[in-house]
């Protein structure tokens, strides 16, 4: 049996992320996989929790270190670490499995555990505070995941072989008919719909969204997922912005059925990665126009499907242009969603560290 012990940014979730789709997908691999300690005050998850039949999830004991901690107590929590992945590989028979790697904080891993090969996803931009773990994991990882050119790019003076796999989505999930429409959402039927999922941050550029509001009470602009407190302080006033706040994964296309157009906005810790949101690969499967905000200088991965905005006036110029589009785009998008899904992007990721020898 191939074997792969995977280091998780984020808890096991509802929601799967980028790591979640992507192992779940991997057949005859058994998969330890482990999730950052619980904050404070939060509930710890059981120990062992088969959540695949293939894949069983352990919360670790301690948190790791911060960029650059080399503390006596950041030592220890690296060291209790290591321990419990150590005891826990033993238990389930793993001799020198894949090592697969989401974060630079887990760099300090590769001196302490026992590995066949090293698998590096780097799916964002991490902060320069990052940059010599960053630096470490890539210049060892036997195959690097990009999840966009501009961090192939700038992973390249540590690993030239870096392979561009960007993100995906689950098109069946979203390319749905005659879905019950939400009650938030039918009081707002009749007008022009325009709908963004995703959580709303201080990091979040709201200013085209702001602009378009202030300018065309007629639309209606839903906001989908949690936000902070100072995210909604921004839109405060604008009646016809309506934060509908978290719901359940499986609800999200209920929400996004009725909605004539759907737009995403940029984070500005992350312009110049150039990473496509996995929301917005889930908007292709719905077939309805997209307005997206880019970044001057990197590619449109999808120039005749998604209109691209680089300032506010031309985020309300597209958004007016994607409401009057005709049907006849809403099967391109389908069939991007269709190439791009999950299943075949960790059929991708396979072959690569099939290629490496890794399995």
């Amino acid at each position: 049996m191939k074997q792969l012990l995977c280091l998780s940014h984020t808890p096991w979730q509802a929601r799967p992320d980028r790591t979640q789709q992507l192992l779940t997908r991997f057949p005859g691999v058994e998969i330890l996989l482990f999730e950052p300690a619980p904050g404070k005050g939060q509930p710890r998850q059981p120990q062992g929790r088969r959540v695949r039949p293939h894949l069983t999830v352990y919360p670790l004991p301690a948190p790791l270190p911060a960029a650059g901690d080399r503390s006596v107590l950041a030592l220890r929590r690296l060291e209790k670490c290591s321990l419990f992945i150590q005891e826990t590989m033993a238990r389930h028979r793993f001799r020198e499995p894949v090592l697969w790697c989401n974060h630079p904080a887990q760099a300090p891993f590769l001196d302490e555990l026992a590995y066949r090969g090293l698998v590096y996803d780097c799916h964002r931009l991490w902060e320069d505070k990052w940059l010599e773990a960053e630096s470490e994991l890539a210049a060892h990882a036997d195959v690097v995941l990009a999840a966009s050119p501009a961090l192939a790019e700038r992973l390249a003076p540590c690993n030239q072989n870096a392979a561009v796999l960007p993100n995906g989505a689950n098109p069946l999930i979203f390319d749905q008919r005659d879905l019950p429409v939400p009650p938030a959402v039918a009081a707002l039927e009749g007008r022009h719909l325009l709908c963004r999922v995703g959580d709303l941050t201080a990091r979040t550029e709201l200013s085209p969204l702001i602009h378009a509001a202030q300018r065309r009470l007629d639309w209606q602009f839903l906001l989908v997922g949690r936000y902070t407190q100072t995210a909604a302080d921004r839109l405060k006033g604008l009646e016809n912005v309506h934060l509908l706040g978290p719901v359940e994964p499986l609800d999200v296309p209920e929400y996004l059925a009725p909605c004539g157009l759907l737009f995403d906005l940029l984070q500005s810790d992350q312009r110049p990665a150039g990473v496509v949101p996995i929301r917005v690969y889930e908007y292709l499967a719905t077939g309805k126009p997209i307005v997206t905000m880019a970044q001057p200088g990197l590619d449109e991965p999808f120039p005749d499907a998604v209109y691209t905005a680089y300032d506010d006036e031309g985020f309300l110029y597209r958004c007016g242009l994607a409401l009057r589009e005709a049907p006849s785009r809403a099967p391109l998008r389908r069939e991007y969603a269709r190439r791009t899904a999950w299943p075949n992007r960790a059929a991708e990721a396979m072959g690569l560290m099939e290629t490496a020898g890794l399995f």
